[in-house]
């Protein structure tokens, strides 16, 4: 609960001018001379478009002035000349509006693009202990309510409240041409009233849509946080427990919302009657000038038409307004994810893990995943190229946690690992990843085809033979293929159609396609049946051949062979020496060898 708070309250730690700065580095390509050549076709498109639109009611209201003598002294070409004038207007003003569209699409769509693979890289890169303390849900959310507010943004802001404060300006300058300045001054001093209120207020509201955004990431969580462990649900008969849970989120959610909706009630009141004071105000004057023969009819015409040209996207500045409020405070949660700095400290100019002999040192490495409670304590053990090194213990005493450091999903916080000599903390993370294989004790698959999972462990082009031998050595290439669709097979969402023993095969095959010079199994039998786990086993055996190898297993009977065994307890080394020579020494060791025989013989 603390994580998902902690993470719903990540936002808000820029500002929305940062926001904008950051946005503008995705809209203006500094590379790409053609976006800069459509993004600036685009603001002439807008701005001719503009024109032609503020130009329409000037003919119309020469329109009026020219029939209004009479029919008598109309002139029917110069009637047909403003007809066509104030049509050609209307449509040039779409044309150029869908010219401008055509041209800044890609742009957009493209900011977008870049916008949201530039988050989704940098959660990729962030810390195994922010996956683990940040629900998915959440962060999915947050992306995708970010990625929407750029596209309303661009679309709104750029293209709506900009060009209508423009043609407001232009207007209020036309009105005072043509009539008089009060014109003018009661424009302006409407549109800025409405302005300084619809800010106002709705920096007042904004607590309110951000609690809405805080509630909504929340109910999205836990939703996916229980569809995520269905078959949890479903062994424990918690069906109505998660409903109720659900159901406390959204109610809570929907109290947000009702409140926001409250306020927005205050909004649309305020603007409403500053809209038609200002609307009173014009047309009251225009009238009385009117009727003091001071302007034509068509001039009154000419003040009416720009008042209904004027107040409707006026009447939906306030929507608009409130909106890019809400796409800012969206963005700020997305951007403030891209604020989120990796505990794994790397250096710009790493070099590569470069392995000749892979050698593997531990040297007085300590670790704890909190600062009150150490994993590891001053752990060292050294492991020659080649040689298998077997790590057994008590669940909790700090095996699976050796893989980790090596990873470096954790930095150790004293001491160092090398390989080859070199500090693993000094190279750079995807060197030396690719160096390291594993198999892991929880094996988890993408929900895409048999043929995908396997693959996944080798980016390089894999050819059939290359599948088939990998999946041969996992023991799976009969089942693979007793199977309908075979390699194509999907094996659902974290592989849960495939059984636990065909998932750690899975995972065998693409620690073989890898081919890393490091190999660890993290009780890489643990799933299979005793039948299968001797197969396997000799699959283990023989890709662990000519490798450096560390084997995490809680089952000895798979380390026997072993060169090296290491006993953890407590986070410290306690024994360590092969197979015979720790039974030789009759102690904690050969005390586990005992028990296991034991449970296996009852």
């Amino acid at each position: 609960i603390i994580m998902r708070d902690k993470m719903a309250n990540l936002s808000y730690k820029k500002s929305h001018l940062g926001v904008l700065k950051i946005l503008l580095k995705y809209l203006w390509p500094s590379q790409s001379a053609s976006l800069k050549a459509r993004i600036f076709g685009a603001g002439l498109a807008l701005l001719f478009a503009k024109l032609v639109h503020i130009y329409a009611p000037i003919s119309y209201s020469k329109l009026v002035d020219h029939l209004d003598p009479g029919p008598e002294f109309t002139e029917m070409r110069v009637a047909v000349a403003l007809i066509l004038a104030y049509a050609g207007a209307r449509i040039l003003s779409i044309i150029f509006q869908e010219i401008r569209e055509l041209l800044f699409v890609k742009v957009s769509q493209g900011a977008m693009r870049n916008v949201a693979l530039k988050v989704f890289s940098h959660l990729h890169h962030l810390p195994h202990s922010f996956h683990l303390n940040f629900p998915t849900g959440g962060v999915a959310r947050v992306i995708d309510r970010g990625v929407k507010g750029i596209e309303f943004l661009l679309t709104f802001m750029l293209f709506n409240i900009i060009p209508t404060l423009l043609e407001m300006v232009i207007v209020s300058i036309i009105l005072w041409n043509m009539l008089d300045i009060y014109y003018a001054i009661i424009t302006l001093a409407t549109v800025i009233s409405y302005i300084i209120f619809t800010i106002g207020i709705t920096e007042w509201r904004l607590k309110f849509r951000r609690e809405m955004n805080n509630q909504d990431t929340k109910a999205n969580a836990t939703a996916v946080d229980s569809l995520v462990n269905f078959e949890t649900v479903k062994y424990f008969n918690r069906e109505n427990h998660e409903m109720h849970r659900y159901d406390e989120s959204v109610n809570k959610y929907m109290q947000a919302a009702i409140t926001s909706v409250k306020s927005l009630s205050l909004v649309n009141l305020g603007q409403a009657v500053i809209i038609s004071t200002g609307l009173f105000c014009l047309l009251f004057m225009a009238v009385s000038d009117y009727q003091a023969g001071y302007i034509t009819l068509g001039a009154f015409v000419l003040v009416n038409t720009y008042l209904l040209q004027l107040y409707l996207p006026l009447d939906f500045l306030g929507f608009v307004y409130r909106e890019i409020r809400r796409s800012l405070t969206d963005m700020e949660e997305m951007f403030s994810l891209l604020m989120v700095k990796s505990d794994i400290t790397t250096h710009d100019k790493c070099r590569e893990l470069i392995i000749k002999s892979p050698t593997l040192r531990f040297e007085d490495v300590t670790f704890g995943y909190t600062a009150s409670r150490p994993v590891l304590k001053n752990l060292s053990f050294s492991l020659k190229s080649g040689e298998k090194l077997a790590v057994v213990g008590t669940s909790g005493s700090g095996k699976t946690t050796i893989s980790r450091l090596l990873f470096r999903f954790y930095d150790c916080t004293s001491g160092r690992i090398t390989i080859d000599g070199q500090d693993i903390k000094t190279v750079s993370l995807q060197s030396l990843r690719r160096h390291i294989g594993i198999v892991p004790q929880d094996t988890v698959l993408f929900n895409d085809s048999l043929a995908y999972n396997i693959k996944y462990g080798s980016l390089n082009d894999i050819s059939q033979e290359q599948l088939d031998a990998a999946a041969k050595t996992a023991s799976i290439y009969d089942f693979i293929m007793s199977l309908e669709n075979k390699y194509d097979t999907v094996v659902g969402e974290r592989g849960l159609k495939l059984s636990g023993g065909e998932k750690q095969r899975v995972a065998i095959a693409r620690a073989v396609l890898k081919d890393a010079p490091i190999i660890i199994f993290d009780e890489a039998t643990s799933a299979l049946d005793t039948g299968i786990e001797r197969e396997v086993q000799e699959c283990l055996n023989q890709l662990s051949n000519n490798r450096t190898t560390i084997i995490i297993a809680h089952r000895l009977s798979t380390v026997v062979h072993a060169d090296k065994i290491i006993v953890l307890n407590n986070g410290q080394a306690v024994e360590e020496g092969n197979h015979k020579t720790l039974l030789a020494k009759n102690g904690i060791y050969a005390k586990m060898w005992q028990t296991q025989l034991k449970t296996e013989k009852d």
